[in-house]
């Protein structure tokens, strides 16, 4: 039989990190929004909305989750992650 404690560790028990969900959240956001609201001569003035409201979104997320972003490994792939997103919006913006 297995222990109760087991289906009391979490409430929601998804066993799914708060910082894997955000690094995920902040691809599709960008990949989306960049493939949407620019172009090779411009960018809409929505693209910086949404990048906008994607900050406030991570800044949120991570002062919910506080102690999981204490680790210096979740760090340097936030911030990693961040470098690649970078370097997404230049791939899609300047693709043929």
């Amino acid at each position: 039989m297995i222990p109760e404690e087991v289906f009391k560790r979490r409430p929601r028990h998804n066993n799914t990190p708060e910082s894997t969900l955000l690094i995920l959240a902040n691809f599709i956001v960008i990949a989306l929004d960049t493939s949407i609201f620019t172009n090779k001569t411009q960018i809409y003035m929505f693209f910086w909305v949404v990048v906008g409201f994607l900050t406030v979104y991570n800044i949120y997320t991570i002062r919910r989750n506080r102690e999981e972003f204490e680790n210096k490994v979740i760090i340097i792939a936030y911030v990693v992650s961040l470098i690649v997103l970078v370097g997404l919006f230049f791939v899609y913006r300047f693709q043929p």
